[in-house]
């Protein structure tokens, strides 16, 4: 069972991303967001700098955003085949609750900014595991959007960039299994 939320341990080892488009109502309450994203905020931060930010993009919102995204691909991309346009005006509208979160590092800090953006992509975690723990699926989605200088700027200004949008839903779909890496490929004991 993907997603196992008997205990706080068979939640983790179960883990198991929702694909957006496979998502479907009910998305979560207000209040429910509101509780993950405070989940979401207590993530490792060195410095206690909140290196992040979170965007709720409310489904009001959404061809709004869908617009900014394919402005921008074709901006940059003006050859862009249909397909990739149509994929990228259905993009903002998957699953009922979507949040942008934001790398916002603190230049001024002497914490080191690598520091900083592995803070937010913590945050993109915790959020993850709190919508799974209170029952719903998440993605947590990168992609040429999170790079785009035009999309990122709908959001924030540089150096903030994109870490992820991190969609939220009910399972659509059955979750399936991906293949694992073998601990012993990517586990080694120093000095051994």
């Amino acid at each position: 069972m993907l997603n196992d939320r008997t205990t706080p341990l068979s939640l983790l080892r179960t883990r198991r991303s929702g694909r957006p488009r496979d998502m479907i109502a009910p998305g979560p309450s207000d209040a429910q967001l509101s509780a993950m994203l405070e989940i979401a905020a207590r993530t490792p931060d060195h410095g206690k700098l909140a290196p992040w930010r979170f965007v709720i993009v409310p489904a009001e919102a959404r061809d709004r955003l869908s617009a900014v995204i394919t402005t921008a691909y074709r901006a940059e991309r003006p050859q862009a085949a249909a397909t990739e346009i149509a994929a990228l005006e259905a993009f903002a509208r998957q699953a009922p609750a979507l949040v942008v979160v934001l790398s916002q590092p603190k230049p001024e800090s002497h914490i080191p900014s690598w520091e900083q953006e592995l803070s937010a992509g913590a945050a993109c975690m915790n959020l993850l595991h709190a919508a799974h723990a209170m029952g719903f699926v998440a993605g947590w989605v990168t992609g040429w959007a999170c790079y785009s200088e035009a999309v990122r700027d709908a959001f924030a200004a540089a150096p903030a960039r994109i870490a992820g949008f991190v969609f939220i839903g009910a399972p659509g779909a059955a979750l399936e299994e991906r293949p694992r890496p073998a601990l012993d490929t990517v586990v080694t004991t120093w000095g051994a």
